[in-house]
């Protein structure tokens, strides 16, 4: 509120005052209650130019705001099970390095249509809301999804799809709140869309930095059920800030009215946004970084058989690796932080050339853990996966960045959100073969919960298989440095699904 009309409330309250003080005949508790009403305004004008002059990343903390960053704070902060999840396929279902590779990547599965999400929420209104109402179901489902595995379930297919009812119900809250970032940030400055992006990535930020590393030490002190019910709880966040959002309710159709021609309406124009879709994408100054990007996420991965490593050969508690997550999530804000100050202004070629080359050979020092010279050289092995794991962090999270700009600069005006969230559901799907190759490979070197003997070998493969793609680097835009204005839909998301 600004300061005239402050003064003007202030000045009308004295008129009162003066008014009331001057009549006769009235009874006393008139007076008192018309004083205590206006003592009420006054608290509530208080409160209002208080809440307007709170801003968190230069964005003003509206309800609407609210509940999209605390969205993002629950994305975050249900890092919580991660690692008990990792742990019950391990330690209670038994599963080997590449059963447990091949569920983390069924369970991304619901990342790969995002943008049929997206057309649902806009389509098809729940309840006469086309936010709100899947804002609740999300939250309910999430609650849903966790609540069995804490209680009922106990087997790998019951596991795998409780985990994947989990991630549907992220990946759906995900697109309702970052469709309204699109909407508040359309005709506004790019100023103010960076600053909400900074606003829903510092709140997802947060909530895995206060997760990470109560991850491992509940584990360890309460059990893996225990983590799984207290995770319950987070998805009725998103839930109960439903609330908060603004949204005009969609009235349904009139009485009487055609249905079959209501559904006739909604394959027509789902019809036409394939098509749409298709024509936009199949153009070569999209399809072509696309196949790149889609390809750079495809190479294979070891990360279940080097969990399986750490935790049963070297004996890593969960209290410890919830150490090491703390420290990556912390590591993921330094490498957007590295990409902002030095890599932005740089070439995306250059960045991938350089980025690619330096992960190779950084990964190639999990060979040292596997094999111990990290200990002939007196570090111990906490200490080396501690720094191999910042490192290697920071290092990805910068690659990553310039992903994300370049899907954003791919999309043609008119179809920005759209079509951002279906190269993000490409480049999803390129990490979820990227682990199954890795689950393929683990299988055939032999890697399994008790041998790794072939573990080094298995870490050398899949670091040199990243540099694969860098022939095909010609298929990037020659000009790709960070100069381009992406407006509406075109915002950059922060998700590392």
């Amino acid at each position: 509120m600004t300061m005239p009309s402050y003064r003007r409330d202030r000045s009308e309250e004295s008129l009162l005052i003066t008014v009331d003080s001057g009549r006769k005949g009235e009874m006393l508790t008139t007076d008192v209650e018309e004083g205590t009403s206006s003592g009420s305004k006054n608290a509530v004008r208080k409160n209002r130019r208080l809440s307007s002059r709170i801003k968190c990343f230069g964005v003003e903390l509206s309800p609407d705001n609210i509940a999209v960053a605390m969205v993002y704070f629950v994305q975050g902060v249900l890092g919580l099970s991660r690692l008990a999840v990792s742990f019950y396929l391990k330690d209670d279902l038994h599963l080997d390095p590449a059963e447990t590779a091949v569920i983390s990547g069924f369970s991304a599965l619901p990342w790969l249509v995002k943008p049929l999400y997206g057309f649902i929420s806009d389509s098809v209104p729940l309840f006469g809301y086309r936010r709100r109402s899947y804002l609740v179901l999300s939250g309910l489902l999430g609650a849903l999804s966790w609540s069995l595995m804490a209680t009922l379930v106990d087997s790998k297919y019951s596991a795998a799809f409780c985990i994947l009812l989990g991630s549907l119900s992220v990946a759906f809250s995900d697109v309702v709140v970052d469709s309204m970032v699109v909407e508040r940030a359309r005709g506004e400055s790019q100023s103010l869309s960076g600053s909400l992006q900074s606003l829903c990535w510092g709140s997802s930020a947060f909530g895995g930095i206060v997760s990470s590393y109560f991850s491992g030490s509940l584990v360890d002190a309460y059990g893996v059920r225990f983590v799984f019910g207290v995770t319950a709880l987070l998805p009725l966040i998103t839930s109960a800030v439903a609330v908060l959002v603004k949204e005009q309710r969609v009235l349904g159709p009139a009485r009487g009215q055609n249905l079959a021609l209501n559904d006739l309406g909604f394959l027509e124009s789902s019809k036409q946004h394939i098509i749409l879709l298709w024509d936009a994408v199949k153009q070569p100054n999209v399809f072509l970084p696309t196949l790149f990007i889609f390809l750079w996420q495809a190479t294979p991965q070891s990360d279940s058989a080097m969990f399986y490593f750490t935790t049963n050969k070297l004996g890593f508690t969960p209290e410890f690796l919830g150490r090491v997550k703390l420290v990556t999530s912390i590591a993921s804000l330094v490498g957007v932080g590295l990409y902002n100050g030095f890599l932005k202004n740089v070439p995306l070629r250059k960045i991938f050339v350089f980025t690619t080359v330096s992960g190779t050979a950084l990964g190639m020092t999990q060979v040292f853990l596997v094999t111990g010279l990290n200990r002939k050289f007196g570090i111990s092995d906490e200490w080396f996966a501690i720094g191999d794991s910042l490192i290697l962090t920071v290092l990805a999270q910068a690659s990553f960045m310039p992903v994300l700009v370049l899907a954003a600069k791919l999309c043609p005006e008119g179809m920005e959100a759209t079509l951002f969230a279906t190269l993000m559901s490409i480049s999803n799907g390129g990490s979820v073969l990227g682990g199954l190759i890795g689950a393929g490979l683990t299988q055939l070197f032999g890697v399994t919960k008790d041998s790794f003997d072939n573990l080094a070998f298995l870490i050398i493969l899949c670091n040199l298989t990243s540099l694969l793609p860098l022939p095909l680097l010609g298929l990037l835009p020659s000009d790709t440095s960070d100069t381009v204005v992406v407006e509406d839909g075109g915002d950059i998301e922060m998700k590392a699904s």
